[in-house]
């Protein structure tokens, strides 16, 4: 490890070579022995680590993975030919990871080898462009079960009036089939409603989020299991935003309740709030808004419906009816917000981001 006298000369080298100090592109210098040398302000963001703390370590020692092959990176300190990879996760050792666009090409300085790493965080323009993807299938899938719904409710409206004709002119021992035909028909018709969804435009006015927090965890403390805790984490500073309280509440409670089904012992389900910036909801861009986050530490959610999560009838439970978070999907976007969530075994998130306005805000 160099001392720091040493990346001082090392520093000054480099910013003498004119490099690109001011670039909001990370910028890391190996030696032939593909040791750091220089890295500009930007990878040392990246990194969130300084230039004394990263100078003459390998390149492979500060991440988990290994995400250049050090043959790659000989081969071209030797052809001089560049190459670029695109989507590289780079993971790091306190588990962190990020997307990055790497360049790496040859350079030299002070008449020795050197080679040059650009890495570009594109993990916001791929989470754009997914969630851009996703919004567009899900309303592609509420679209098509909408219409077979209605497909399916006009001919149920015509066999239940059918069956309670027919009921009046059967003998009472006979009326328990139209019945049934009824019953049936009435069970349908209310599966039917509920794939529809809401059909009814949120009653919206500026309110406080915390309030419709603290019925959500009241109504959750009087059917939740004993092992299961509830944790408030609320920031005050957010001002009244824009919503319906009620349907708000279903649509928190609806995730709420699917948590509590699939905690175990020591559960926990964390309600968070944080003010925001600069967020990005159905490719527009909010100044401010309000993030709430409903966390567990439960299982997760398997990993093949994750990108499926908000359509209708989907479940990651064997007796769940895949409505709940479809409809809360539904409401959320009514609010011209976000619904998103991230998983893994330990830890599952679902984000729900507020637009708050400026008439709400001042």
């Amino acid at each position: 490890m160099v001392n720091s006298e040493s990346n001082n000369q090392h520093s000054k080298l480099y910013y003498q070579q004119n490099l690109p100090n001011q670039m909001v592109t990370a910028v890391i210098v190996l030696n032939k022995e593909l040791r750091i040398q220089y890295v500009n302000p930007a990878a040392e963001a990246l990194l969130i680590k300084s230039f004394n703390k990263l100078a003459d370590q390998q390149l492979k020692s500060i991440f988990f993975n290994n995400p250049i092959n050090d043959n790659r990176l000989n081969q071209l300190l030797t052809s001089g030919q560049e190459f670029s990879d695109s989507d590289v996760i780079l993971e790091f050792f306190d588990r962190r990871k990020i997307t990055v666009e790497i360049t790496a090409s040859s350079v030299d300085f002070d008449k020795s080898p050197h080679i040059l790493l650009e890495f570009k965080q594109i993990d916001q323009q791929k989470q754009i462009s997914v969630e851009a993807f996703q919004q567009l299938q899900w309303e592609s899938a509420r679209d098509l079960i909408r219409g077979l719904a209605h497909e399916i409710k006009n001919p149920l409206g015509g066999l239940r009036g059918a069956a309670q004709l027919l009921n009046k002119e059967l003998a009472t021992e006979q009326q328990e089939y139209t019945q049934m035909i009824i019953e049936q028909a009435d069970r349908l018709t209310n599966l039917v409603d509920r794939l529809l969804g809401p059909n009814q435009l949120p009653n919206v006015s500026d309110q406080n989020i915390h309030v419709v927090l603290e019925k959500v965890a009241q109504l959750t403390s009087f059917n939740k299991p004993e092992n299961v805790t509830i944790i408030k984490d609320y920031d005050p500073s957010i001002p009244d935003i824009t919503f319906d309280p009620d349907k708000l509440q279903q649509a928190i409670l609806n995730i709420v309740n699917n948590a509590l089904q699939v905690l175990g012992p020591d559960g926990k389900i964390t309600l968070k709030t944080r003010a925001t910036s600069n967020k990005t909801i159905n490719g527009k861009r909010i100044k401010l808004a309000m993030q709430l986050s409903i966390i567990d530490n439960g299982p997760g959610i398997p990993e093949k419906i994750q990108n499926t999560l908000f359509y209708p009838m989907v479940s990651g439970r064997a007796n769940g009816t895949g409505l709940g978070l479809s409809i809360s999907q539904t409401l959320i976007n009514q609010h011209r917000g976000k619904l998103s969530c991230i998983s893994q075994p330990g830890h599952t998130e679902f984000i729900i981001i507020l637009p708050i306005t400026e008439a709400t805000k001042s």
